[in-house]
């Protein structure tokens, strides 16, 4: 089964991404199309690029940087898992994609977004062109969530409706397909 790695984005303290990664990732479970894995920027701790040769190269001096490499590496296929900054994605994501380059490529990524009334979709957008340099493939389908507070329990988990789990297996399907035609 292929690979697929749920980043979460936000490091910030309160967040909510946490919640919906966590929350995203047993849906990915239950459509047993993928092995699923968590990747929590949080914990990854990369600090400001700081690598001395263009990541095109390929030659980490650093070790968080060879540990980051293989963990992109590993996995066929992302959904990340960001909120929506004034109109964008955080800086910890943008960071982490710049980390690396060959990693990425030919690999299928899905979104699931939060945020406001936008349900994070600007930031998406904004995502988008910065993936297909590092030639990354994007998918149609996405979870976006909106007034992202109304689908937490006071226990902090996610309350998901029906649309959001619609929205989820339609990517994870299209996320397996797109992935088929680029292990082949």
């Amino acid at each position: 089964m292929p690979q697929l790695s749920v980043v979460i984005a936000s490091t910030r303290p309160g967040r909510v991404g946490d919640r919906f990664g966590h929350w995203f990732a047993e849906q990915a479970r239950r459509h047993r199309g993928f092995e699923v894995d968590v990747v929590d920027l949080a914990e990854v701790g990369l600090p400001f690029f700081d690598e001395p040769r263009h990541p095109r190269l390929a030659q980490y001096v650093h070790e968080h940087t060879r540990r980051w490499s293989a963990t992109v590496a590993r996995a066929d296929a992302f959904v990340l898992v960001t909120p929506e900054y004034n109109h964008g994605y955080n800086a910890v994501l943008k960071n982490a994609i710049d980390f690396l380059h060959h990693e990425w490529a030919d690999k299928a990524v899905g979104f699931v977004s939060y945020g406001g009334v936008a349900s994070g979709t600007r930031a998406v957008q904004a995502l988008k062109p910065v993936l297909l340099s590092v030639r990354m493939v994007p998918v149609v389908e996405a979870v976006n969530v909106p007034f992202v507070q109304q689908f937490l329990r006071p226990d902090g988990t996610v309350e998901a409706n029906d649309v959001m789990v619609s929205a989820a297996d339609a990517m994870l399907d299209e996320l397996l397909r797109v992935t088929g035609r680029l292990r082949a």
